[in-house]
């Protein structure tokens, strides 16, 4: 069961062929017995998953059942859920249960999913290798020495590794789809405020964005279609119709303008991750599409205006940790500015100290206008060039990373060759559009990510041209070696 698609996993649901008790008894199992391979999930919900599927499974023999109703799923563990520790992978956060379901988390129990627990991930999503965890790395299915990608790694290794269909996680620069190409499935970041971020514990609230990860174009547009929904209890929700994003997935390519940029075909990009990506871009050609060549001219500063803008926006929001509400406190602090000093001395980790370090300059009396007021407008001109290009194409392509999953500790005392592994994603979040990976080739045995870039609100174009060139391709059908 755990190799079939979430598409076809609701086909057997519906045609009665297994019961949502036996599924989730199923992943529960496969959890239990190899997730000690990878670390990919912090905190199983067993009790509660299979209540859930009991549930499910009378609303599947009454007919009544919405389409996602009985399919086992993955939280990343920065969505807050009623009950169940939500850690954000940081020890600041260990002992927190929410008392209350972010939207996201609520819209699945809705549609009648059953969640199989909590995945592991870059501590309050800050990293490109989910090595920041509190928790312990997250290990690549296609390689024990190598990283998953980050935050959302522990998501993307459990699909990986067939622990679950799918799962949420969360974009802020690359974080969805990084790790989706690192390990070889498929995942979306929709447009800014496609999907609600209540309850989604923020990082950096002008670029978060939560979005689905599976193994197909077709499984993504299902949890999008579930995920996506306008909230007024977040301010940068989008009050806009959701459309079906299943719907023109079988839609054919042809004629389809796609813009190949200049800049992520240069200097830092793997030769043979350029084949492979040269590649699939062919394939599209086959189809009937056509490549433009375009140039996004300030993608350069895309990495620079970022680790100023977030950073800057992740210092504010993490002032709320304090030791005070909830969350971790220091013990016997002398007096309130011992408890504050000791508290996030010792439950933040180093990535995260140094992020609200540099955020914090750079909101400084007598800085901010030199870096963040500046990266502001840097911002500004990287969204422009987008949308010049977007007058021109339909989509833009290319590679999601610089190379494929490199290993543990290789990039960890070089901060900023690890951020540089964001070079390709981080543009598309700093302008608010919609992006995803999906697998295009392997590359010294580990997969590589081709990334498709949408106009704002075209996720349904995405999702359409993604499915059909893993129609032509089996490139997201590879299983890891040694997962059965």
């Amino acid at each position: 069961m755990h190799n079939l698609t979430i598409a076809e996993l609701v086909k057997g649901l519906q045609e009665k062929a297994f019961s949502s008790v036996e599924l989730t008894q199923h992943f529960l199992a496969r959890i239990a017995k190899l997730d000690a391979n990878y670390n990919a999930v912090i905190t199983v919900t067993a009790d509660q998953a299979l209540k859930a599927a009991a549930a499910a499974d009378k609303r599947l023999a009454a007919g009544d059942a919405p389409a996602l109703c009985g399919v086992p799923i993955l939280h990343k563990d920065i969505f807050c859920t009623d009950g169940v520790r939500t850690s954000c992978g940081s020890k600041m956060l260990d002992n927190f249960i929410p008392p209350y379901n972010a939207t996201v988390v609520e819209n699945f129990e809705q549609a009648g999913a059953v969640v199989l627990g909590k995945t592991n991930m870059d501590e309050f999503a800050m990293g490109s290798s989910n090595e920041t965890s509190f928790y312990g790395p997250v290990k690549n299915p296609w390689a024990s020495d190598s990283v998953p990608g980050g935050s959302s790694g522990g998501s993307a290794a459990a699909v990986a590794a067939r622990l679950a269909p799918g799962a949420t996680a969360t974009d802020t620069g690359g974080s969805i789809r990084q790790p989706a190409a690192l390990c070889g499935i498929t995942g979306l970041k929709p447009t800014y405020g496609r999907v609600s971020r209540w309850g989604m514990i923020a990082f950096a609230s002008s670029l978060d964005q939560g979005g689905p990860m599976a193994r197909t174009a077709e499984d993504c547009a299902i949890l999008l279609n579930c995920m996506a929904s306008y909230d007024d209890k977040d301010s940068t929700c989008i009050d806009r119709e959701v459309p079906d994003y299943s719907a023109t997935l079988n839609d054919g390519i042809k004629g389809l303008k796609i813009g190949v940029p200049l800049e992520y075909f240069s200097e830092g990009l793997d030769p043979e991750t350029e084949k492979a990506v040269r590649t699939a871009l062919a394939e599209f050609e086959a189809q009937g599409a056509e490549l433009v060549e375009i140039s996004l001219p300030n993608t350069g500063l895309s990495v620079p205006a970022y680790y100023v803008i977030a950073p800057a926006e992740a210092s504010a929001n993490l002032t709320r940790f304090d030791g005070v509400r909830y969350g971790y406190r220091c013990e016997n602090p002398s007096d309130l500015n011992d408890l504050y000093t000791r508290t996030r001395a010792e439950g933040f980790g180093d990535e995260v100290k140094r992020r609200i370090l540099i955020g914090t300059y750079c909101l400084s009396a007598g800085y901010y206008d030199a870096y963040y007021g500046k990266a502001q407008q840097v911002r500004q001109l990287i969204q422009q060039d987008f949308e010049k290009a977007f007058q021109q194409v339909d989509v833009i392509m290319g590679p999601t990373t610089p190379s494929p999953a490199f290993k543990f500790g290789s990039k960890g005392d070089d901060p900023v060759a690890m951020y540089l592994e964001d070079i390709y994603t981080i543009a598309t979040n700093l302008a608010g559009l919609p992006g995803m990976s999906v697998p295009c080739g392997m590359v010294d045995e580990k997969p590589v990510g081709l990334q498709i870039i949408g106009n704002y609100f075209d996720e349904a174009r995405m999702l359409n041209t993604a499915h059909q060139f893993q129609q032509a391709t089996d490139w997201h059908t590879l299983t890891p070696e040694g997962i059965a």
